[in-house]
């Protein structure tokens, strides 16, 4: 997860007060405007529950009003909080994280909890339309769509709901939804255009065998292989096409994955047309994410498609680097614009390391994709399994401050009682005992349209090394 602070906004208060309120972006979407107060509160609780474990330093409070340069201070330093807190698995897979940001983008959007219909779509078009509560969270939804369309308990989780953006006759992946929002509000707040999917959640291929001998799970995985083949992210030469069409006609849809398995790009994810460093300056890239590795397509003088891969397993460490800049700098209509570059040091040889950044306003996407694959391969590394409704961090019920300082009780269905099934997810344990790359995750915000350069942009990663040589 990639969290920011990029700016704060005043908002009114009883009467004729104001106060700050700091917006907090999530994968570069805004998520929810809090106070210092709600954060502090929320750093309070976290030290309860976790102790010394806690990470991060948390902007301690001052007596006099703020000048608006202590302001953005504090807001660069609540975002690094922020970001330290996020990347500690066990933290940011509770209920207590969980609840804090779902309550805070519940009052920010000001949604009241009601029965509501929401729709979730499949790749064929099929609509799911599912019962449930404007506040539930994401894990609850999918989990009523998946007893709507009677998927088995065990490959719950080997699919999530993602937010797409429909355009010229396509779509394009916003975002994996996260649980610590609820999808009514943010499908609510991203407006038109904008749908729910349910796809697939894994990457290694070899997953598709445990899903082939249930019906509902196999048509799911069918329906979309199907889609990723006539939108052109799956390739198949036209005997292919011929054989695929053939399996088709007859329902032959175990054939039909079988087939389109051994398809070039098969399970990947593409991106928009961006721009690299790689292989020299401004060099105009196609990229796609799949089968542990990172795709770059480009064109050469020559007019011919030139593709390279970059392993996970060879990434020393990547960051994200937000770039905001001033008014009436770039933009015509004198707002501010953000540039997004992801970049990664790579290793190209046995000894040598070499950065390589992607310019692209889905770069936080991009990094979103590198994680998953970096987790499910240290899972099946651990001998973990995916998780199952039974598995999630559950806990006792919780109150989160509001803006206005009164307390609000979270929801009974967000924090049930904790379970008694000692049968803990493997794969979470597996995640607890290998730090994660997203802990290497890093956004470094200007004001001004700079780049951050230099060690001060720099962060070290372990995992490269705990993954060893033989996946070199």
């Amino acid at each position: 997860m990639h969290f920011s602070i990029p700016d704060t906004q005043d908002i009114k208060g009883e009467g004729n007060s104001t106060f700050t309120a700091y917006n907090i972006h999530v994968n570069g979407v805004f998520h929810c405007a809090v106070r210092y107060s709600q954060l502090h509160d929320f750093h309070e609780k976290l030290k309860r529950e976790y102790g010394n474990a806690v990470p991060g330093i948390f902007p301690p409070k001052k007596i006099l009003s703020l000048t608006p340069l202590q302001v953005d201070e504090r807001r660069e330093k609540l975002e690094k909080y922020i970001q330290s807190v996020s990347q500690d698995t066990r933290i940011a897979s509770g209920p207590l994280f969980n609840g804090f940001f779902l309550s805070a983008q519940q009052e920010t959007q000001k949604q009241e909890a009601e029965d509501v219909q929401l729709d979730i779509y499949l790749l064929n078009g099929h609509k799911i339309t599912a019962q449930i509560s404007s506040t539930d969270q994401t894990d609850d939804v999918l989990e009523v769509v998946a007893s709507q369309i009677e998927l088995a308990d065990e490959f719950v989780y080997y699919f999530a709901l993602f937010l797409i953006k429909e355009e010229d006759g396509s779509f394009s992946i916003i975002r994996k939804m996260q649980d610590f929002e609820s999808p009514y509000i943010s499908l609510k707040t991203a407006g038109n255009k904008h749908r729910i999917i349910l796809r697939k959640s894994f990457w290694d291929p070899a997953y598709d065998d445990d899903l082939l001998e249930d019906r509902v799970a196999m048509n799911l995985l069918y329906v979309q292989a199907v889609s990723d083949i006539e939108r052109g992210w799956t390739l198949a030469t036209k005997e292919q096409s011929a054989r695929l069409e053939s399996l088709k006609s007859k329902g032959s849809k175990k054939e039909y994955l079988r087939l389109a398995r051994t398809l070039k790009y098969y399970g990947f994810v593409h991106f928009k047309p961006c721009t690299s460093d790689y292989p020299v300056k401004n060099t105009k890239v196609i990229i796609a994410a799949g089968n542990k590795e990172l795709n770059f397509r480009v064109r050469g003088e020559d007019g011919q498609i030139k593709e390279g891969s970059f392993k996970v397993t060879r990434m020393r460490c990547w960051r994200i680097t937000t770039t905001i800049n001033d008014a009436n700098s770039d933009s015509e209509d004198g707002e501010k614009t953000t540039d997004l570059e992801l970049s990664y040091e790579y290793l190209v040889a046995r000894e040598k390391l070499q950065w390589i950044a992607i310019l692209s306003e889905q770069a936080i996407l991009i990094s979103i994709c590198l994680q998953g694959m970096v987790d499910e391969l240290i899972m099946k590394k651990q001998g973990g399994r995916m998780k199952r409704p039974q598995d999630r961090i559950r806990g006792k019920r919780s109150d989160f401050k509001r803006r206005d300082g009164n307390v609000v009780k979270s929801t009974d269905n967000l924090f049930p009682e904790s379970p008694t099934d000692e049968s803990a997810s493997a794969a979470q344990k597996a995640k607890d005992s290998v730090k994660k790359i997203s802990d290497k995750l890093q956004s470094v915000s200007f004001k001004q349209p700079l780049r951050a350069k230099g060690p001060s942009a720099l962060v070290e990663n372990d995992v490269f090394e705990d993954i060893g040589d033989d996946d070199l």
